[in-house]
């Protein structure tokens, strides 16, 4: 089995902190994006992972491409670094790892979470991943016929089609099938919205015959700007029990917390209370403060500070006043 992640942009919308981070390697209680989304994958077949591939950007350095490595070692796996020299859509992306896209292969988009249980059918031909929602017209969603397979997809429906929203995981037994569509596009200049997109090449594949099914995530968890990476590590905070882990990690001094809350190794809390759904990562400290629904990345200092619904990058030093603050690495101010 092969895994394959798309993840070469750098997630605008999560400025300031992916101008010095790519986003799937935005910690969220502990583990990377890019890790829980690799593990979870690996969750939801019976048999081992053999490769994964880790589709980049030239820029993203010898630190974060050591970084994938490790979280594809921890699996056993062989990580496989290749580079999208320039955006053209998630197919485009796909075939620079063409020599992954053989066999048994699931292709996940970098920033998706989700919470499921049970595994995939890998006997079936192919399986989309979906999730019910409310407003189908913001999504891509898929159609089901009598036998529950897929007759058709349908970008932001502007009529009532289904609730069923593409959450960006594929499934494929024969990935070879789907490159060779891939390639068709490629090769014959066929885009959508100007990029050349892995459900064309999907909806080419129907054609040819290709039954796909459809498997329900219980939750999508989106990480793409701060509201909904906070929504996100609450979520996770919820479904995982740190408090053990806690209380070995952080050293308390006349402080609380109030969990869940994730709280990383040699984390100081002074005078402080800290909770619910806040994630703290190694090596910071917090002083005469409280702090809630906050996330919080390695190294930062914060004092004297009430603070919520807030995201903190890395070396942060704060002093000082109350607000929600989004504020990228090594920013300071002394209140």
């Amino acid at each position: 089995m092969n895994i394959v992640i798309p993840m070469a942009g750098r997630g605008t919308r999560m400025r300031p902190h992916t101008l010095t981070t790519p986003k799937p390697v935005l910690p969220i209680a502990g583990k990377t994006i890019v890790q829980r989304l690799v593990e979870s994958l690996s969750n939801l077949v019976n048999e081992p992972i053999e490769n994964i591939g880790f589709i980049i950007g030239e820029d993203f350095g010898e630190e974060i491409e050591n970084l994938l490595r490790k979280v594809a070692g921890k699996l056993g796996a062989t990580p496989h670094i290749v580079y999208q020299k320039s955006p053209e859509g998630i197919a485009h992306a796909l075939l620079c790892c063409e020599q992954l896209l053989t066999g048994k292969t699931i292709i996940a988009l970098s920033d998706t979470l989700f919470l499921i249980n049970g595994t995939i059918e890998t006997e079936e031909d192919g399986v989309l991943f979906v999730k019910q929602v409310e407003d189908p017209s913001a999504f891509g969603v898929v159609q089901l016929d009598e036998n529950q397979t897929i007759s058709a997809l349908v970008e932001k429906p502007t009529e009532f089609v289904s609730d069923l929203a593409i959450v960006g995981i594929y499934y494929f037994k024969d990935a070879g099938l789907l490159k060779q569509k891939m390639q068709y596009l490629i090769d014959n200049n066929i885009r959508t919205k100007g990029e050349f997109q892995i459900t064309d090449a999907i909806e080419l594949l129907q054609k040819d015959g290709l039954q796909l099914k459809t498997q329900k995530v219980e939750q999508w968890l989106d990480c793409g700007n701060k509201d909904a990476i906070l929504e996100t590590n609450k979520i996770i905070l919820e479904h995982e029990n740190h408090q053990e882990q806690n209380k070995q990690n952080a050293k308390l001094n006349n402080s609380v917390i109030v969990e869940p809350c994730f709280i990383g190794e040699g984390v100081t809390l002074e005078n402080s209370i800290i909770g619910p759904h806040v994630s703290i990562e190694a090596g910071s400290s917090v002083s005469n403060s409280i702090i809630k629904n906050t996330m919080i990345q390695s190294h930062t200092q914060l004092e004297n500070r009430i603070l919520k619904n807030s995201l903190l990058g890395n070396y942060v030093k704060l002093k000082g006043s109350e607000n929600a603050i989004s504020v990228g690495d090594y920013s300071f101010n002394e209140g």
